[in-house]
């Protein structure tokens, strides 16, 4: 625990639960966000909007603003030239070699200047009120911090502005400044004033305050009106995005209805616009579908029904053909060598057929949906015994060993025994046949939720894509090749089907040269759905390279003989 967390622990617990919620809400904010086209569409809309309602509230205020400035400096300046022909009267009498009464004179000239009726004769409209200020010129001191004579308030004159007008110049400048009232922005223009040899200053101080209001005025009405724009756009965009979107939504949910197995599913058809065209296409492609569907339903059920009734109907003669045959197999003997060959080529024969019956008939109960489990708590360790011993005499044929890594303890799993042993004897015919006489591993690994299987051999292996490829029925990798068990070509998608049933994984993988790898993922518990990985990679690590020592290989040659290795 941190020293912040000691001191301050309810406010770095409530830090932590702000930053959860935050969090949380972004996620499920993102999560509508990708979902949703109406929310992209308007929230996009609603940005772009505000980016050109922001620059053209901008350009209106500076339009605005300028205007009413140049306006306001050109009445200004038109009243300055006034004034100082009023200046110029009234002090065409004053004495250019006296300083004594100046400032008198000075402040004569500004009374006479904001006289009413004077004003009414001078006085721009435009311009409005005026403060005015005189200041003798020729009396201008040099030394900094020294005051000439003036009248008005020439403290408020900024100082750059005194000094453009003392150099005879016409100048105007925005100054703020504080009064008892507050803080004012005015605009000063000066003049220089010719009057009887005197070089004078008229400043008018000309107080923004209105100007200031009008461009206040604009600028709450550029953002309120700004404002209800956004929500205008913000209602039409997304009252035209529902318009178009939930057409596509009905459609989206007839959608997976219709792949939920309800075929009757249509979309309506209101108006004769696109939405209409399209709903109508989606009908007519649905019914389409549908006539498809029942047609592929119905050929598959009549498919089914003739493999099974065909079965069915083969077990008689099959029954009989079979009696016959052991009996011509047991007095083999007494035959020619040539006529013997032949028996045994037809119980061999025959042994196949009666394998390929057994396997249509189970996938035609996989196919009709009839198959079920019968589990039970069991070890599965003693399955796999019974699965490779059920295998040891075809690879003593073959001449493959078939090598069993087993846990040393119970794992214990809700299984059907028959079809788990079915499963795993299938994989271990496949990796025989395939083996090129190396040696087949099998593994057993578990955890808490599921069960793993693999069957490794080091043979042919499979090419890029096979290994999807090899659990289709009838399905060769090299029909050239010549299989050593003799396969009926269905033992792979059966055994996937049982994988299934259990609720497990059945993955293959391979490459050529390498071998081939096929891992049984089951969970450990009926009706708990697999989630995750699988104990066992694939493929698994080759377990004479790094064996862990409690697991336990069993070595089934070709002879027959199991060697126990700890």
């Amino acid at each position: 625990m941190t020293a912040l967390q000691r001191r301050f622990p309810t406010l770095v617990r409530r830090c932590k639960r702000l930053v959860y919620q935050g969090r949380r809400r972004w996620l499920a904010f993102a999560a509508l966000w990708r979902r949703s086209l109406q929310l992209r569409v308007v929230v996009s809309t609603l940005a772009l909007s505000s980016a050109v309602v922001f620059v053209l509230g901008i350009v209106l205020q500076t339009q605005v603003t300028d205007r009413l400035m140049n306006a306001k400096e050109a009445a200004a300046i038109a009243q300055a030239f006034r004034s100082a022909d009023v200046v110029q009267r009234e002090l065409l009498a004053i004495d250019p070699a006296s300083t004594e009464a100046i400032s008198a004179r000075l402040a004569g000239a500004l009374a006479k200047l904001t006289s009413p009726n004077l004003e009414r004769d001078v006085a721009n409209p435009a311009a409005g009120a005026f403060e005015p200020v005189l200041v003798d010129g020729a009396a201008t001191p040099v030394t900094p911090g020294a005051r000439p004579a003036f009248a008005g308030p020439y403290n408020d004159v900024p100082l750059q502005l005194r000094n453009d007008v003392q150099q005879d110049k016409k100048a105007t400048q925005i100054v703020t400044v504080t009064r008892d009232s507050g803080k004012v922005t005015l605009l000063v223009v000066g003049l220089p004033v010719a009057s009887a040899g005197r070089a004078l200053q008229l400043y008018l101080l000309f107080p923004l305050t209105a100007e200031q209001r009008t461009v206040g005025v604009v600028q709450s009405t550029l953002g309120i009106g700004g404002l209800v724009l956004l929500f205008l756009l913000a209602g039409i965009t997304n009252l035209v995005t529902r318009q178009v979107v939930r057409p596509v939504r009905h459609a989206a949910e007839v959608a997976e209805r219709f792949a939920d197995g309800k075929l009757d599913e249509r979309m309506d058809v209101v108006g004769e616009d696109d939405v209409a065209r399209l709903a109508d296409s989606f009908n007519e492609m649905a019914a389409s579908l549908q006539r498809q569907i029942q047609q592929l339903e119905e050929f598959g059920q009549l498919q089914r029904r003739f493999t099974s009734d065909v079965s069915h109907e083969l077990r008689t003669p099959l029954t009989t053909v079979r009696m016959a045959a052991d009996v011509l197999h047991a007095s083999r003997e007494q035959f020619p060598q040539g006529l013997a060959r032949s028996t045994e080529l037809l119980v061999a024969e025959l042994d196949r057929f009666e394998a390929l019956l057994g396997d249509l008939l189970e996938i035609s109960r996989l196919d009709a949906g009839v198959a079920d489990l019968s589990v039970d708590a069991m070890d599965v360790r003693s399955i796999v015994q019974r699965a490779v011993d059920s295998v040891r005499v075809i690879s003593g044929k073959a001449g493959v060993p078939v090598e069993l890594y087993l846990p040393p303890t119970e794992v214990t799993a809700e299984v059907d025994a028959r079809r788990l042993e079915r499963i795993l004897r299938n994989l271990l015919a496949n990796a025989i046949d395939h083996g090129e006489g190396r040696p087949v591993q099998l593994q057993l690994a578990a955890d808490r939720h599921a069960v793993a299987f693999t069957v490794r051999d080091f043979g042919v292996g499979l090419r890029p894509g096979e290994a999807e490829l090899v659990f289709t029925r009838f399905w060769r990798a090299d029909p050239s090749r010549d299989r050593q068990t003799g396969g009926t070509g269905l033992g792979l998608s059966i055994s996937i089907e049982d994988a299934h049933l259990h609720g497990g994984r059945l993955d293959a993988w391979g490459e050529l040269g390498e071998g081939a790898c096929f891992r049984l993922t089951l969970p450990r518990i009926q009706d708990v759905e697999l989630h995750g990985g699988s104990p066992l990679p694939l493929p698994p690590p080759i377990p004479n390279a790094g064996r862990p020592p409690a697991a336990v290989a069993v070595t089934a040659g070709p002879g027959g003989d199991e060697d126990q290795r700890e």
